[in-house]
């Protein structure tokens, strides 16, 4: 049985030939590599205060929350920074955007709330990914 992609998943690329293949240079094995997570912090951030680290100022961090705990992505800001692909979920609690998969910015809502059995899924899969690969730096309280 094989496996089953996402829908809005590019299909995979074709293999490789044999003699196209290269050895990665060690910098290019380093920009693979994740930094080690720092211990979790537990600082509350209001939204406002979250807002403040949407990628825009280069000299503060950058965070997203997902079901109300702040990661720390500044070591992959390329990929939230102003103009980006995730740009979107930078600086707020994104949690229903990403259980539905979007790139809206109506839907990046703390309130997750509306999601079905589905979209729970995907958003736990999308926390567990976070966890995996940013540090937690605080959670969103409401004052």
């Amino acid at each position: 049985m094989g496996m089953r992609l996402p829908s809005k998943c590019p299909p995979p690329e074709p293999p490789c030939e044999p003699s196209s293949l290269t050895i990665p240079t060690e910098s290019e094995k380093k920009k693979r590599e994740f930094p080690p997570l720092r211990p979790p912090e537990d600082y509350p951030f209001t939204a406002k205060e979250l807002a403040k680290f949407d990628g825009s100022d280069p000299e503060l961090p950058v965070y997203v929350a997902i079901k109300g705990v702040v990661f720390d992505v500044t070591w992959n800001r390329t990929a939230y920074a102003p103009g980006s692909g995730y740009h979107v979920f930078a600086g707020k609690d994104a949690s229903k955007a990403l259980g539905m998969s979007s790139l809206k910015a109506e839907d990046c809502t703390a309130d997750y709330s509306s999601l079905n059995d589905k979209q729970r899924e995907t958003l736990d899969g999308w926390y567990k990914f976070f966890m995996k690969r940013y540090s937690i730096v605080g959670r969103v309280t409401q004052n």
